[in-house]
C-alpha cells in the first residue's frame, strides 16, 4: 500500500514538473538569475531558521504547537521600529532590549495563560494560542493601524574597510546582489541558533530543559523546576523570534500581520527539520528558502507552491522529519 502511495506521489510530481519545465525553459536561465534566487533563498532560510528554532524548542520540551510564534515576532519588530524612530536606536543594537523584552513576554504567556492547559485536550491549546495571534495583531491595529511602515539604514550603502579587504555594499556574489540587512540577519542568525544548541547541549540549564522534555516526571524526582523549566523554555522560544523582529525590521515592512507569515513557513520548516531539533530547525530553513527562491524562479508568483511541495513529501515519506527520531 506504501509503495502505491508512492507511487502515485511521484507520478504527481513528475506531471507538475513536466507542466512546468516547459513553460519556464530553465536551461535558459541566466546564470545570474539562478545565483541571486539561490543566494536570497540562504540568506532568507537563515532567518527562517531562528524563527522556526523557537518553535521547535517550545514543541519539543511543552508538547505545545503555538499558533501566537509569529504575533510574538509581531511585537519585537514594532519595538524595534518605535525604538528606532523616537529615539534612533539602530536595529542590531536594539536586539539588547527585544531579546529579553520577548523573553519576559514568553515566560508571562506561559505562566498565565498556557500552563493552565497544559493538561488539556490539544484542541483547547491550539485555540488558545490561536486566541493570543489574534489579540496580539489586533491591539497592533489598533495602536498603530494597518498603515505599512518601513525603515533605511543610512550605512546600508556604503563601505566597510576591514583592512584585509573592503567591502562595498550591495555585494555582488557571483553576480547575485547581497545587501548588507539579508547578510547581516542571515549571519546573526547562524550566530544565535549556535548560541542556542550550546546553550541546550552543554550547559546546565539545557540539561535540565532536555531532562524535562524526555521525562518530566523523573525530572521532578531528580529535583528539577519542571513548571519552571516550562517557563524558560517558552521565554527562550519567544527570544528566538524577539531577535528575527529585529533582524528583518530593515527589509521588511512593518504592518500588524508581518509574522504571521512567519508562523507558517516555520511550521513546515519545524516538520522538515524534525519536532524538537535545533539542527533540524536550522538544516530546514535553509531547505525551504532556497525552495522558496527557486519556485518563485521557475513558476513566477508562486513562490510558496514548491514550499508546500516539500512539507506534503515529508509527511509522507518521512514524517518524523530530517533529524526527527521515530516514534515507535
Amino acid at each position: 500500500m506504501r509503495g502505491r502511495s508512492s507511487k502515485v506521489v511521484w507520478a504527481g510530481l513528475a506531471v507538475v514538473m513536466a507542466g512546468v519545465v516547459p513553460q519556464t525553459a530553465w536551461w535558459d536561465l541566466n546564470h545570474t538569475v539562478f545565483a541571486q534566487a539561490v543566494v536570497s533563498g540562504l540568506l532568507i532560510g537563515g532567518v527562517y531558521s531562528l524563527v522556526a528554532m523557537g518553535l521547535s524548542l517550545v514543541f519539543g520540551v511543552l508538547d505545545i504547537i503555538n499558533f501566537a510564534h509569529g504575533a510574538l515576532m509581531t511585537i519585537a519588530i514594532y519595538a524595534s521600529y518605535l525604538l528606532f524612530q523616537n529615539y534612533g536606536v539602530d536595529p542590531y543594537v536594539s536586539l539588547l532590549i527585544t531579546i529579553p523584552l520577548l523573553f519576559i513576554v514568553g515566560v508571562g504567556i506561559q505562566r498565565f495563560a498556557i500552563n493552565p492547559v497544559m493538561d488539556a485536550p490539544v484542541h483547547n491549546q491550539l485555540l488558545l494560542t490561536l486566541g493570543i495571534a489574534i489579540m496580539i495583531e489586533n491591539l497592533a491595529l489598533v495602536l498603530f493601524t494597518g498603515t505599512p511602515r518601513s525603515i533605511e539604514l543610512a550605512y546600508a550603502r556604503n563601505e566597510f574597510d576591514l583592512g584585509v579587504v573592503t567591502l562595498d555594499f550591495p555585494l555582488k556574489v557571483f553576480g547575485a546582489v547581497v545587501s548588507l540587512p539579508k547578510l547581516v540577519a542571515f549571519l546573526a542568525a547562524l550566530v544565535l541558533a549556535g548560541v542556542l544548541y550550546l546553550l541546550i547541549q552543554r550547559t546546565q540549564l539545557g540539561t535540565a530543559i532536555r531532562a524535562s522534555a524526555q521525562e518530566p516526571e523523573g525530572a521532578e524526582l531528580v529535583g528539577i523546576d519542571v513548571r519552571r523549566i516550562y517557563m524558560i523554555t517558552f521565554g527562550i522560544g519567544a527570544a528566538c523570534v524577539g531577535a528575527a523582529g529585529s533582524l528583518v525590521l530593515p527589509f521588511l515592512f512593518v504592518a500588524p500581520t508581518a509574522g504571521a507569515t512567519f508562523t507558517i513557513i516555520a511550521f513546515v520548516v519545524v516538520v522538515l527539520g524534525g519536532m524538537g531539533s535545533i539542527p533540524g530547525a536550522l538544516v530546514g530553513g535553509l531547505v525551504i528558502g532556497l525552495t522558496q527562491e527557486l519556485t518563485q524562479l521557475f513558476v513566477p508568483g508562486s513562490k510558496f507552491l514548491g514550499v508546500f511541495v516539500v512539507f506534503l513529501a515529508v509527511l509522507l515519506f518521512r514524517p518524523e522529519g530530517i533529524f526527527g527520531r521515530v516514534r515507535r
